[in-house]
């Protein structure tokens, strides 16, 4: 399995490490439970640095991801995140990212893990100008209503000024860093883009402060199912167009991107199924394959699943005919008949950060 720079700390702090897309990472440390708390209340670090970066430079270069992505790459602000998509001829998603711009002519792109090698395929034969630097990037996520006060106190004043969104290249301790507020977890947040070989002095000095406390991808699925946010190759994958993935408002029409055409049609056509928040009655959770009915006839099914500490109940994204999608249709789940209902996302409504991927 591939290693983060981070990876050696990891039994320092009792991590209980699993097999993620071909990468060694903490499923949890002192437990998901813990960790999910911890980072509604206070603040969580996350080890990131299995994601891909890259950085695409020109105006040639960004014209040409415009050409690749649902997202208008061309005129997105500098300092300002989007959140879009990879796109296949058929319109399917391979990817769903985040671009920020850092520059008139430079552009930060960060992808997921799952698909990485086919994205840094299709970027690098696409755009002459890309230049991938995942191998020296670690990615640390704070995440968790003091994460600021925690930036601010180790004197990452850079972070300060940012708004819900958006991103800086910022000084820290004597290395440039790229800063954005931005997550996966629904509260006010802070994504770290660092030299991969000051990761293990940054991991430790945050975590030093006392406040945040080390998080696996355990709590960082359940804190973002709780918000209604897909994860790759779970609810969303190369057989799902951003459509039936509830992104139609990333979706630049005035722009160019593969399958247009067919996303247009099925637009007008409407009647295509929708990712859709659900929520059971009690603490059991949905569990991904399980079919959901309406009044005992099939409608869909659940892509992915958890038990939401927030909330008290099982928390869930399924792909529902849009018949059955709509906010607090009854249905149920799963071969026991569990009683679920369509939520509104984000389900937990008490995070610091209300604000969806904008």
């Amino acid at each position: 399995m591939r290693k983060t720079p981070l990876f050696e700390n990891y039994s320092r702090y009792g991590a209980r490490v699993v097999d993620f897309h071909g990468w060694a990472l903490p499923v949890q440390f002192s437990g998901i439970l813990e960790e999910h708390l911890a980072t509604r209340a206070r603040a969580g670090l996350f080890d990131c640095s299995h994601m891909g970066e890259f950085i695409i430079r020109g105006a040639a270069g960004i014209a040409a991801l415009d050409r690749m992505v649902v997202g208008d790459m061309v005129n997105l602000a500098t300092g300002r995140c989007r959140y879009t998509a990879l796109l296949n001829d058929l319109g399917g998603i391979i990817d769903d990212c985040v671009a920020l711009r850092l520059g008139p002519e430079e552009l930060y792109l960060v992808t997921n893990a799952g698909p990485l090698d086919a994205v840094t395929a299709m970027l690098d034969t696409a755009i002459p100008s890309v230049e991938s630097v995942y191998n020296r990037t670690a990615k640390l996520d704070l995440q968790g209503p003091q994460s600021r006060q925690i930036l601010l106190d180790l004197g990452l004043a850079g972070a300060a000024p940012l708004k819900y969104w958006s991103g800086t290249r910022c000084e820290w301790r004597g290395a440039e860093i790229i800063v954005a507020r931005a997550g996966y977890t629904g509260e006010l947040g802070y994504e770290l883009y660092l030299p991969a070989a000051m990761a293990p002095e940054a991991w430790d000095a945050i975590l030093a402060h006392g406040v945040a406390v080390p998080c696996g991808l355990g709590a960082r699925d359940t804190l973002r199912t709780e918000m209604g946010y897909p994860l790759n190759g779970e609810d969303v994958d190369e057989s799902r167009t951003p459509l039936e993935a509830s992104m139609d408002r990333f979706i630049a029409w005035d722009t160019e991107f593969p399958g247009k055409a067919r996303l247009q049609e099925m637009r007008e056509r409407g009647g295509y199924p929708l990712l859709t928040p659900v929520a059971s009655s009690d603490r059991r959770a949905p569990r991904h394959g399980f079919e959901v009915r309406l009044n005992g006839a099939v409608v869909g099914a659940v892509t992915s699943g958890t038990f939401g500490p927030s909330v008290g109940r099982g928390v869930a994204l399924a792909y529902l005919e849009p018949g059955a999608a709509a906010p607090g249709t009854r249905l149920t789940a799963g071969p026991k008949d569990m009683d679920i209902s369509v939520a509104e996302a984000p389900i937990h409504k008490g995070g610091t950060c209300r604000v969806r991927l904008d």
